[in-house]
């Protein structure tokens, strides 16, 4: 057993990196997680290697990549537009030892092992959404790169909730290429690089069309404006994001919605907005306008539909939010007293635009096939329902949306602390226990941490 690892875990540099990534109230309960996954891990290694076992113990790494929050921008990287995310304190932590042979082994709690030979590096048709794909995914493009791979064995935790919104598939592919890159390549890859090889990994192997916004969040850490203009290497700016020292919580509501048979509700909206781009000879919507798209309605109707069009209109909508969006917290970082307050109201104001952009234009609320499954329309009405009583904030002082890519999942909120207990005990009671889960934007992305 790594006995120097788990005493470091009780040391204050220790204390000071858990509480960095997961806030201080959560440290006993960080530490025990760790704990675990080490003396995991050294029972999978003499499992696996009894022989070897002791000896590779006292070279145990920690690895670790968060989920994603989208803040503002739905739907518009894939036609290279603007967005605002943030990785957030849920994640996945990867207790990893290097192999002297050519077998990766990634244990995960709750899942199935996923074991992969990094000889074959092929894709596989029977392995899409799977972690294994991802796995398999991530070795295939780095070695494409010229990286010579060895092997490792992992012992894994995950709190980034599947069907989530929160990324967790992009978490994973970004904790892959973290361990390669690190035990393999000196740990010299980008974020953006490491983002990359994730997007690839998801499009090729796991057979997800995921645009490059989730990985890049989950690489990069805190807040990030992320303009897509000049995809693939997109402009990428922090932003400030400390919700709670202005008096909101930062939280999803899931509200358990079946994603089963969603691929073609999630494909459609890039393909109806690149369909307006074509329609002037473009290739997507960032190199049209909003006006030119307006003088010619009539023709995209004719040509295309109304759906089509109205997803077009969301696009230029939300991509000009964003800027705004970004404006705005920055005054609410720097100013103070009415003027902080004006701009704080303001951000939350574009935030319930772009739920409402979403839900009108966009229309990524609920699938056509399955009218009765409203969850998300239902958490949003809720929510503003229960701000909209008398007695409860001023206006704008609360905030909704949905949150990811939609049809299914989670909404976004935004709660004033003071009613966090009650808001939480009104969506459990609907969604069911645990619906709530509150977010904290942590600093760090995907990185190697050293205790």
């Amino acid at each position: 057993m790594n006995h120097r690892l788990l005493h470091r875990l009780d040391s204050p540099q220790a204390a000071s990196i858990l509480a960095s990534l997961y806030g201080p109230e959560e440290l006993a309960s960080a530490r025990y997680r760790y704990t675990s996954l080490i003396k995991g891990l050294c029972a999978l290694v003499s499992q696996e290697d009894p022989e070897q076992a002791m000896e590779k113990a006292p070279h145990i790494r920690v690895f670790t990549a968060p989920g994603r929050t989208e803040l503002g921008g739905n739907h518009t990287d894939h036609n290279h537009g603007k967005i605002l995310a943030a990785s957030i304190q849920l994640d996945v932590v990867a207790l990893v030892l290097p192999r002297s042979d050519k077998q990766a082994l990634f244990r995960s709690t709750g899942y199935p092992d996923v074991r992969i030979d990094l000889s074959d590096l092929s894709p596989r048709a029977a392995e899409q959404g799977t972690a294994k794909a991802l796995l398999r995914g991530v070795a295939g493009e780095l070695a494409a790169q010229g990286l010579a791979l060895g092997g490792f064995t992992a012992n894994a935790d995950s709190t980034v909730f599947a069907g989530s919104g929160l990324s967790s598939s992009a978490a994973i592919a970004v904790l892959f290429g973290t361990i390669f890159d690190h035990l393999y390549g000196k740990g010299t890859r980008s974020a953006l690089e490491l983002a990359k090889i994730g997007q690839k990994a998801e499009n090729t192997y796991f057979g997800k069309p995921s645009g490059l916004m989730d990985q890049t969040a989950c690489a990069y850490g805190g807040g990030v404006l992320i303009d897509f203009e000049h995809e693939p290497d997109p402009n990428i700016q922090p932003i400030h994001l400390d919700m709670e020292s202005l008096g909101l919580c930062l939280c999803v509501v899931h509200t358990r919605g079946n994603h089963a048979d969603l691929t073609a509700e999630y494909a459609a909206i890039p393909q109806e907005m690149k369909a307006v781009a074509r329609f002037f000879g473009k290739s997507v919507l960032r190199e049209l306008d909003q006006e030119t798209l307006l003088t010619h309605t009539e023709a995209i109707r004719k040509t295309l539909g109304d759906r089509p069009f109205l997803r077009a209109l969301h696009f230029f909508h939300e991509n000009q939010r964003v800027d705004a969006m970004q404006e705005a917290l920055e005054r609410a970082k720097t100013l103070s007293g009415t003027a902080g307050s004006a701009a704080l109201m303001r951000y939350l104001r574009l935030v319930n635009e772009s739920g409402d952009s979403s839900w009108k234009l966009l229309q990524n609320l609920y699938a056509p096939q399955n009218p009765k499954d409203q969850g998300l329309p239902l958490a949003l009405a809720l929510t503003r329902a229960f701000f909209e009583t008398p007695g409860k904030p001023k206006p704008w002082l609360w905030a909704c949306r949905v949150h990811g890519g939609g049809f299914a999942g989670t909404i976004q909120a935004y709660i004033p602390l003071e009613y966090l207990d009650s808001y939480k005990t009104l969506m459990e009671s609907v969604f069911g226990p645990g619906a709530f889960t509150p977010l904290r934007i942590r600093p760090q992305g995907a990185v190697e941490l050293v205790f």
